[in-house]
């Protein structure tokens, strides 16, 4: 499996002049593709393919130099991630909501990659082809088959990713099954009991990222009116303010996911989690004009966790299984009959009408989802045993 470790980069102050120089020329040569492609449309009504973009670098060498000076595969990359952004502007058209690949503005072009070749990494410093030697602190060791590498700036910070092929960390067998539930009050809830409350990041940083907003907003946007290219250097900090306080409350959200995913797959063989639409949710508060619901939802990084959590599975050789959310949290997962009436937003425990079982709001959905995941024709036992037997022992 393939696995990325992101390091940071210390370039000297030529070398941070030579790598925004690369990544200035890799975005105008992206929208030179670009138009490319889109002027043989409207023109000949035919497609450009990607190898004859790629086969076409000789002789646009010869007409810009400043493509001479960066390093050829560096070129087929973004060749490449054009015809990719392409790809999916055709598959988005199926669905009906198409927007076409957009042209890259001064500042919106953030990184470039080695595909194959054109950097070596020994110890603490990376080689760079047309950059040089840059240093690097490792703080974690690499692991596996270098295959690509790719710089990129982000707030003014220099970082190397490097894309690896790895072999599976298998982890201890524990023989232990759990249903997790996400929420807004109870980040995770295990059918276990366990609960990890909601950290809310954004809203503990929300005041502090209106009054940084509000400054740039107030700051002058251009150099000058004739000058529509580059911001005046009061706009870039108080931006670069803002990004740098935004960054921050992104990386505590990440930081909680890795080690909650982590913990999760080293206690559990087999993990039943939602399959939750995080769009459909947050438009559905909008059009309810519910703002706090979608500012909360979106806050707690429900996709960033379930997806850390496929990961970390799969490289532990343990499974996770999405199921459909409907009615966990009306259904009783003792006798499994739905609540009536129906539970309201402010009930956290749950009392079931029909057998009398009492358990947290929370808990009694995790179980359910446990229940579910076991019920589907995909799951067998062992033994060959009625799952739903299994899945009210569990």
């Amino acid at each position: 499996m393939k696995k990325t470790y992101k390091y940071r980069l210390y370039p000297s102050q030529k070398q941070k002049e030579n790598i925004d120089r690369t990544l200035e020329s890799c975005r105008l040569f992206y929208n030179d593709c670009l138009t490319e492609r889109k002027e043989v449309w409207e023109k000949e009504q035919r497609k450009i393919t990607c190898f004859e973009q790629i086969n076409s670098l000789p002789k646009r060498k010869e007409a810009n130099p400043f493509l001479g000076q960066i390093f050829s595969q560096i070129l087929q990359d973004i060749v490449r991630r054009v015809h990719k952004n392409f790809q999916a502007f055709f598959q988005r058209l199926k669905t009906g909501k198409a927007g076409y690949p957009r042209f890259k503005q001064f500042g919106r072009y953030d990184s470039f990659t080695y595909p194959q070749h054109g950097f070596k990494l020994i110890k603490s410093q990376v080689k760079l082809s047309q950059i040089g030697w840059v240093n690097i602190r490792k703080h974690r060791k690499l692991e596996g088959e270098i295959k690509t590498c790719s710089i990129l700036i982000k707030n003014g910070k220099y970082y190397a990713c490097f894309s690896c092929e790895v072999e599976l960390q298998l982890l201890s067998k524990t023989g232990k099954k759990a249903g997790v539930d996400l929420g807004l009050i109870s980040f995770v809830a295990t059918s276990d009991g366990d609960k990890q409350p909601t950290p809310k990041f954004y809203r503990q940083a929300e005041k502090e990222l209106n009054e940084l907003q509000s400054q740039a907003d107030r700051k002058q946007h251009r150099r000058s009116k004739s000058d529509l290219t580059k911001p005046s250097q009061r706009y870039k900090k108080a931006r670069l303010k803002l990004a740098i306080k935004c960054e921050k409350v992104a990386n505590q959200r990440k930081d909680l996911a890795h080690k909650l995913s982590r913990e999760l797959v080293k206690q559990y063989d087999f993990l039943a989690c939602e399959k939750l639409e995080i769009r459909n949710m947050t438009e559905k508060g909008e059009r309810k004009n519910n703002r706090y619901s979608v500012k909360s939802i979106n806050d707690a990084g429900w996709r960033l966790f379930v997806n850390l959590l496929l990961c970390k599975a799969e490289e532990a050789g343990k499974e996770v299984k999405l199921v459909d959310p409907k009615n966990t949290t009306q259904m009783c997962s003792n006798c499994h009959n739905l609540a009536s009436p129906k539970l309201t937003r402010s009930e956290r425990i749950y009392n079931c009408s029909f057998c009398g079982y009492s358990e947290d709001r929370d808990v009694n959905a995790a179980k359910n989802i446990l229940w579910k995941a076991l019920l589907s024709p995909k799951a067998t036992t062992e033994s060959g045993t009625d799952l739903k037997k299994q899945a009210h022992a569990v």
